[in-house]
């Protein structure tokens, strides 16, 4: 299963989906974190170190091997140097799973260690740094992300929790489009729900489900607001968290520790997401990849690689869970 964590700048979303990664890991879910957002905080939400989460090793920073593995020998694919961010795979292609080892994970990967030794696997985009001020944008470091969740075959009882850049920066790319449950963290004020109504207008376009999660919530008139302006997408709500406050300072506490109604609230999340797997649509999740590939194609994928990037399109192929013969 593929989890976005979506929301404006300050709402809390970090904490939500390092709590919700928390959740899965405590009830031996394998989960995978990608810390997606330009503020690269997912790791220290997790518990690590500072210098140690700055050392993991970012994707962003891996693309030519990234795009060499997942080419294969995808006939369609003449380089590595012709894919770009939404190149989708096709015969020949290699795809990841999360029980396996391969190359991504092995230079990426960095395993978490959490409560009573559960882990979590940690990806991470990687920091903007000052040799991109002026000459790139943050767009160019997440399509390592949106090339990963590409390739990727999940199943039920495995998760990828991301944790995305703020506002609604993600619809820069068909990023949005990757996720079988998006829960956007709202905050109960005019400014808190804006990236809602954001996302509900691009993602219903596209069959994007997205629930909200109301955060810093200090009473019923909180509840009443967002509950008037979001209607039946509101899913749970969270108030001051004193476990999280500890947590922020640097204290560790153990996860059985968090509020009992902030426990619930996560349980909530679970079953919302674990139920959103009867509506996995392979075949119209391939074809929204393929959309957004031809209009990068179109808009500058194709100058820049000086290849017509749409005849990387495989027509019989479908991303699914079915076993598939990969390259050696």
């Amino acid at each position: 299963m593929k989890i976005a964590f979506v929301g404006k700048g300050g709402s809390g979303k970090t904490t939500l989906s390092s709590l919700f990664i928390r959740h899965l890991a405590a009830r031996r879910v394998p989960v995978t974190a990608v810390d997606a957002d330009i503020n690269q905080h997912l790791g220290v939400a997790l518990g690590l170190p500072e210098e140690r989460a700055a050392a993991v090793p970012p994707l962003g920073g891996q693309l030519p091997l990234i795009k060499d593995y997942l080419r294969g020998d995808n006939p369609r694919i003449a380089s590595a140097e012709t894919m770009i961010k939404t190149t989708p795979p096709g015969a020949g292609s290699r795809l990841l799973r999360l029980d396996e080892d391969n190359p991504v994970f092995d230079a990426c990967a960095h395993t978490v260690p959490l409560d009573d030794e559960a882990t979590a696997r940690l990806l991470v985009t990687g920091p903007f740094t000052e040799d991109d001020l002026g000459v790139a944008c943050y767009h160019s470091k997440t399509g390592a992300v949106e090339l990963f969740l590409n390739h990727l075959v999940d199943g039920r009882d495995e998760y990828v929790v991301v944790d995305m850049t703020a506002g609604s920066d993600s619809f820069a790319s068909g990023m949005f489009t990757r996720f079988d449950m998006t829960f956007v963290v709202a905050e109960p004020t005019r400014k808190g729900v804006s990236v809602y109504r954001q996302y509900r207008d691009y993602a219903r376009d596209f069959g994007v489900p997205l629930r909200v999660i109301g955060n810093k919530v200090q009473g019923p008139d909180d509840i009443e607001f967002l509950r008037a302006q979001v209607g039946e997408d509101l899913l749970v709500t969270l108030g001051h968290s004193d476990w999280v406050r500890a947590l922020e300072r640097g204290e560790h506490r153990p996860f059985t520790g968090l509020e009992p109604a902030n426990l619930r609230a996560l349980e909530t999340l679970h079953e919302a997401a674990d139920a959103a797997y009867a509506r996995r649509d392979w075949e119209r999740y391939t074809r929204q990849m393929v959309h957004f590939h031809l209009k990068n194609a179109a808009s500058w994928g194709n100058e820049r690689t000086g290849a017509d990037l749409a005849a990387q399109v495989d027509p019989d192929f479908v991303l699914s869970e079915a076993p598939s013969p990969q390259p050696a």
